[in-house]
């Protein structure tokens, strides 16, 4: 499968997985970030349940806070 994630496209050997396999494989482990899909907002519980398909385009961004 292959996708668009931050504008790169992505080979992945899993014909489609959830938003939390990705994070998991990819080894993103930020806890305050905004993922979309196809340009849908996905919540936080919704990670296990929403798919990612072949062709996706998928927006990580990743909150960071300072001064």
């Amino acid at each position: 499968m292959k996708i668009l994630l931050n504008n790169r496209e992505e080979g992945f050997t899993l014909e489609e997985m959830s938003v939390s396999d990705m994070l998991l494989i990819k080894k993103f482990s930020f806890k305050l970030r905004i993922i979309k899909i196809n340009g849908v907002l996905i919540v936080k519980e919704k990670y296990d349940s929403t798919v990612i398909h072949n062709g996706d385009n998928v927006q990580m961004l990743y909150l960071m806070s300072g001064g």
